[in-house]
């Protein structure tokens, strides 16, 4: 199943500190002012009996289209808050989206659905890297569009090189676009800092200019400019976030994602060197460790609200199904792997539990406790508004949403067609909330 890719890096420990950070553009609609509603407002009076469930929502695709909200958003939201506006249940927002602000698109999500949303409820392609403090004094060159900077330093990153400096240092090396090329030779950089590891926070403007100076860094082992004899390898350290193929805008087709970035250079840089690109860590959607952290924020806003109850199950609710639907259905495996070793552990002692994680999960093999109490599953609901489907009926029997013939995953994650296969495939987002209602005997007020 490829867990290995998961990640490589080890985790130090989960800080969950007001990252500063999501989109630039303003979406949906008119700004509405700040109240103290939903999650980041008070804790409600005890109404009923505490939740043991929890949802992870998608948003392009499932809540919005482009700028424009879907309309069963608003109306699901409706029936998760209660009357003072506050959620009757834990909510995270997982995205691929990474070339934005944290606050700023969980601003935009609370003028979509019309209630507050808080930016610890929002986790962006990018989030994780918070976690991977091994990099966070390394000289970094990062990838991406505005603001691409400013999250890498929110994120812990204190040296950080961006493609137009990198362009700006060596000139000699952005050769395609004929308007930008040096009129005069310029003098050679004597004096530019060794880069220690790449990391791709999501697709760039200029795919010709970032691909081409990638390359360069790779295959000068982090001294663009110079020449080396021989192809270094292994290369230096490469963190990739969001690896969607396509996701689903306004128009009538989806666009292509950063995992179409993320192909063409794997693909550029074997063609050239004859070897593998190789990823410390990709993370985002379907990543484990993605699943880890949103599990993590759920049960931060379940000791915030004051609910005793542990969480037992996630509900992660998508339009993409090899993302949203691979991803929660790698994490319902990986969670059922844990709870049969658990088991086993308590007739064999602890030391085989320990044993088998590190064995099966290499990437996060040092820091068990930081999560105990692991939830018992992760069921995936598919959404017909967005990537899949999003104009035809949606079939009787989940098994039939399985369609897919081409892999449209990252290279890295193994084509297992029952991991896109959802729990469950309804209309939209509102029907997602009221199957989950219905299962759990959840009143609807």
């Amino acid at each position: 199943m490829a867990l290995s890719s998961v990640s490589r890096a080890v985790l130090a420990r989960w800080r969950p500190a007001g990252q500063r950070g999501t989109r630039g553009e303003k979406l949906w609609g008119p700004p509405r002012s700040r109240s103290s509603r939903g999650f980041a407002g008070r804790p409600p009076g005890v109404t009923q009996t505490p939740p043991t469930f929890g949802f992870l929502f998608d948003i392009d695709g499932v809540l919005v289209r482009g700028r424009h909200v879907i309309p069963a958003a608003r109306e699901a939201f409706q029936k998760l808050a209660d009357s003072d506006g506050q959620l009757r249940v834990p909510v995270v927002f997982v995205t691929n989206a990474g070339n934005c602000f944290r606050d700023l698109k969980a601003q935009e999500l609370s003028d979509a659905l019309g209630l507050e949303v808080s930016p610890e409820q929002v986790i962006l392609s990018h989030s994780p890297l918070r976690l991977f403090h091994q990099f966070h004094e390394k000289c970094v060159l990062v990838s991406g569009q505005d603001p691409v900077e400013e999250n890498a330093r929110h994120l812990g990153f204190k040296h950080i090189v961006t493609i137009e400096d990198l362009r700006r240092a060596f000139p000699l090396l952005d050769m395609v676009d004929q308007s930008r090329r040096p009129k005069e030779l310029p003098p050679q950089t004597t004096d530019f800092h060794t880069i220690e590891a790449v990391v791709l926070f999501g697709e760039p403007v200029r795919w010709e200019t970032s691909l081409q100076l990638i390359i360069d860094v790779l295959l000068s082992n982090g001294n663009p400019g110079t020449e080396l004899a021989a192809v270094p390898y292994p290369h230096i350290p490469i963190l990739a976030c969001n690896m969607d193929l396509l996701w689903m805008a306004e128009a009538k087709m989806p666009r292509f994602g950063h995992g179409t970035f993320l192909f063409c250079l794997e693909n550029i840089y074997k063609k050239m060197t004859g070897k593998e690109l190789r990823y410390e860590a990709l993370i985002g959607k379907p990543s484990i460790v993605t699943y880890h952290y949103a599990e993590y924020l759920i049960k931060r806003q379940m000791e915030r609200r004051g609910w005793a109850s542990p969480i037992r199950k996630l509900y992660a609710v998508g339009d993409n199904p090899m993302a949203d639907i691979y991803g929660a259905n790698l994490y319902n495996c990986y969670l059922k792997s844990v709870c049969q070793t658990q088991n086993q552990a308590e007739v064999k002692g602890s030391a085989m539990m320990t044993e088998a994680r590190s064995r099966d999960h290499p990437g996060l093999r040092k820091h068990w406790d930081i999560l105990p109490g692991l939830v018992e599953s992760c069921k995936s609901i598919l959404v017909c508004t967005g990537v899949y489907n999003h104009h035809k009926e949606v079939p009787a029997d989940p098994h039939e949403s399985v369609t897919e013939t081409v892999f449209h995953g990252h290279r890295d994650f193994c084509f297992d067609p029952s991991l896109v296969e959802a729990s469950h495939v309804v209309k939209d987002v509102k029907d997602a909330v009221e199957l989950v209602f219905q299962k759990e005997n959840w009143s609807w007020e």
